[in-house]
């Protein structure tokens, strides 16, 4: 049977066919360490998993609003109002099936065919598919190491077209861990408003910050700019719950109208129980995500060290997430029984096969020079990982 043509040109994801093989290595007796894993390895809360039980027992289980309850879209309204310092109303938000559901939502009310949209590298591996299956074109736009992965306003100037439609941000980001400050937000801002661009700003790591940053999103730079830009967010990376699929997005005008509408023809409302689940993460007590990010900060800090103790490679220090995107291209084109590391993709099948460690290339990101490396994971096996990393990468000729 033919499939659609559009289809000819989306790649799986990257993060899942890593998983994947070390799922089926696993299954094989292997003692896989995985660094490729993009989420939490902690429980959820426990008032976050009662809140559910209470929900199916209360026969909480049908049909809701296709936007959300009003109770999680008030307390939504109620983090934006705490954390951003803006007031949306529960009907400029529109909660979905995670927020990758969000944003191909926007892609697909906000892109005609032949729109570009600026993605800077490294991006979130399926920035670009969820553009294309809008029919709109990605346009990456190159970062530099030595600016921690950020975007430059000339790099952001020099790529808009007449055909540029919007910019997507993501921070902290995936897979960089770059958070922008206030200061780098404000170069850009006068380059988006002059433009008119349309700002996706990607927020799910915000509350996992390090080294007293103090969070910043477009949207708080001004009233015009924000009502240029819609704020992707979502409950699963700060509360550990990744597979509960809620996500959201907020934004003012005929936006949150128009995904509403979309979503009512896909698929109608996210889960009921998770629903009220995540009415108690962010409306319950706060403790819980201060331990789990200073649990990361320890493995953060514990990873830069031994990291710049493995001979060449250049590692850029994270601000948030849980995430390094660090530079191996040092070890590019060694060899090791006659297989020789062209790219990203051969060093990284390189680990998973002698060294029974998963990382995910960069390529999948935009830079074939990377590796990520996720630090979700408990001290042991960083260690461990990094031991056979260390040992694997020696033996590179």
């Amino acid at each position: 049977m033919k499939v659609a043509g559009r289809m000819a040109n989306i790649k799986p994801s990257a993060t899942f066919a890593v998983k994947e093989k070390a799922r089926a290595l696993r299954a094989g007796g292997a003692d896989v360490i995985s660094f490729a894993v993009g989420e939490p390895d902690f429980d959820t809360p426990e008032h976050v998993r009662q809140a559910a039980i209470e929900a199916i027992q209360q026969g909480f289980t049908r049909y809701t609003a296709v936007s959300g309850i009003d109770e999680l879209r008030e307390a939504i309204a109620g983090e934006l109002r705490g954390n951003y310092g803006l007031v949306y109303e529960p009907s400029d938000i529109v909660v979905s099936c995670g927020a990758k559901h969000s944003i191909y939502n926007l892609a697909q009310v906000l892109f005609d065919p032949g729109d570009e949209v600026l993605i800077p590298v490294p991006f979130w591996v399926s920035y670009p598919e969820i553009v294309r299956l809008a029919d709109a074109v990605p346009v990456e736009v190159a970062t530099r190491e030595e600016d921690g992965f950020k975007l430059r306003p000339e790099a952001l100037e020099g790529a808009i077209t007449p055909k540029t439609r919007a910019l997507i941000l993501n921070s902290p980001s995936n897979p960089a861990g770059s958070v922008y400050t206030r200061r780098e937000l404000e170069a850009l801002a006068p380059i988006l408003l002059r433009h008119k661009l349309v700002v996706i700003s990607d927020d799910i790591y915000y509350r996992i910050l390090f080294d007293d940053h103090e969070w910043t999103s477009v949207a708080m730079l001004g009233a015009e700019l924000r009502r240029q830009t819609v704020i992707v967010n979502g409950v699963s990376k700060t509360y550990a719950m990744t597979g509960w699929r809620i996500g959201y997005l907020a934004a003012v005008g005929e936006i949150a109208g128009a995904v509403n509408r979309l979503q009512s023809q896909n698929t109608s409302n996210p889960n009921s129980i998770a629903q009220k689940a995540a009415v108690a993460a962010l409306t319950g007590p706060q403790e819980c995500v201060g331990r789990m990010v200073a649990e990361y900060d320890r493995r953060r800090q514990h990873m830069l060290t031994r990291l710049a103790a493995i001979p060449d490679l250049s590692i850029t220090r994270p601000s948030g997430a849980f995430y390094m995107f660090v530079n191996a291209s040092a070890y590019l084109g060694r060899s090791h029984q006659r297989k020789t590391m062209t790219g990203s993709v051969e060093l990284a099948s390189y680990l998973l096969d002698e060294a029974h460690l998963a990382t995910v290339p960069g390529i999948a990101f935009g830079d074939d020079r990377c590796l990520r490396f996720s630090y979700a994971l408990p001290m042991a096996q960083i260690d461990r990982g990094l031991d056979r990393l260390a040992g694997a990468l020696a033996r590179l000729g």
